[in-house]
């Protein structure tokens, strides 16, 4: 069963932080993005293979964002483009900051309970999935 949720953030306000502020708030425990249209003037971006974030000035849309949340974290990658239409993406950080608006429906699962823990083999905060009734997910609906 999935549970539905909407946003909006408004010019100024920061994506990855408004977003794990309102899975707090909304006490989501396994959350997920299901669509975002919007657009931001300054975009920190950690792309693949890179240990920091890169800092983008300028302005983008936001042409796709996904990502898992839970209330230990969050896990998010966006694509933006900039007026050429060039695209590029990665890794969301603290950063991006919205420039228009950023209209974003959430999923919450009310069947699994995502939670975040240090994976020794990756050295990131790695999902882990399990089942509201404690049992541990293999991650597939049923």
């Amino acid at each position: 069963m999935i549970k539905t949720f909407a946003l909006r953030l408004n010019p100024g306000e920061d994506l990855k932080n408004c977003l794990l502020e309102f899975t707090v708030q909304h006490q989501i425990q396994a959350g997920f993005i299901l669509t975002t249209v919007g657009s931001l003037q300054q975009a920190a971006i950690r792309f693949a293979a890179q240990p920091q974030s890169q800092i983008l000035t300028g302005r983008f849309e936001i042409v796709s964002l996904v990502g898992t949340l839970s209330r230990d974290g969050a896990h998010l990658h966006i694509a933006i483009s900039d007026q050429r239409g060039t695209t590029i993406g990665g890794h969301v950080d603290l950063g991006c900051i919205i420039y228009t608006t950023a209209e974003i429906v959430v999923g919450q699962s009310r069947d699994y309970q995502f939670s975040r823990s240090l994976d020794e083999q990756t050295g990131y905060w790695e999902l882990q999935i399990g089942m509201k009734d404690g049992e541990q997910g293999d991650g597939a609906e049923e």
